[in-house]
């Protein structure tokens, strides 16, 4: 069975730094693309970051762009999203996702990690 278990979420201050880990487990995403994607308070779902096996990176919106970073590490089938200088708009669960082995949809997603950013 395919899982992806994320971690890492929490309260922070804004102006913090939080590091999500999302661990997946049941088959091999090492040639997947990966991702993560938020939804806050009476919003829509919104794509955050990308990241092909390759290790090419794309980014949402232009507000995480320059504080967010996504990685990678193919040998524990885990993606990362570092989010530094958080801000109150950063609040929202954050779900981790992995596309399907022709890259044509996000197939796979976790449960989500809840992020809250304090002012």
């Amino acid at each position: 069975q395919v899982q992806l278990v994320e971690s890492g979420g929490g309260l922070v201050q804004a102006g913090g730094s939080l590091r999500l880990s999302c661990a997946a487990s049941g088959r091999s995403f090492n040639r997947n693309g990966m991702g993560w994607f938020r939804q806050g308070p009476g919003k829509e779902r919104e794509f955050v970051a990308s990241i092909y096996w390759t290790g090419a990176s794309a980014y949402g919106a232009d507000s995480v762009k320059g504080r967010f970073t996504i990685s990678r590490n193919n040998g524990l089938n885990t993606v990362y999203l570092q989010m530094n200088s958080l801000k109150p708009e950063d609040t929202a669960v954050y779900y981790c996702a992995a596309k399907s082995s022709d890259g044509h949809r996000w197939e796979y997603w976790g449960q989500g990690t809840q992020v809250t950013v304090s002012s």
